[in-house]
């Protein structure tokens, strides 16, 4: 078994795409959009195979999940570097263009070395070794 693909709703389906694309290497299929239910999404592929698919909808409500008040459900994305120096790395490119860094880079206590940014829609995202 192997988690195939996760999938989130966005706000700004381009921006999530571009921002994935640039700095995690994600690689996208067409726009899918179905008139009919006004739904547009893409799938974004990565190295490994697995895929991560956002998804767009005029009807989706605001969620109230964030970095400071976590609820129960899927509650980060973690994207493996290979290295320490390449988790500085990326954590400084994205703190120099506007990402909130939320979490320095550092060992975590369950052994992870590892950086955790929040995504253009406030997503968290763990930057790992």
């Amino acid at each position: 078994m192997k988690i195939e693909h996760v999938a989130f709703w966005v706000k700004d389906l381009e921006k999530m795409k571009n921002f994935y694309e640039k700095y995690f290497g994600a690689v996208s299929n067409e726009k899918y959009h179905n008139a009919v239910k006004d739904f547009e999404s893409y799938f974004l592929s990565f190295e490994n195979g697995s895929r991560l698919e956002i998804m767009t909808k005029p009807d989706i409500q605001e969620g109230d999940n964030s970095f400071e008040a976590q609820k129960f459900g899927i509650i980060h994305l973690a994207f493996s570097t290979g290295t320490k120096e390449k988790v500085d790395e990326l954590t400084e490119i994205l703190r120099n263009e506007g990402y909130k860094v939320v979490g320095e880079p550092r060992t975590s206590g369950d052994g992870y070395y590892e950086s955790v940014i929040l995504d253009p829609e406030d997503n968290i995202i763990e930057i790992i070794k």
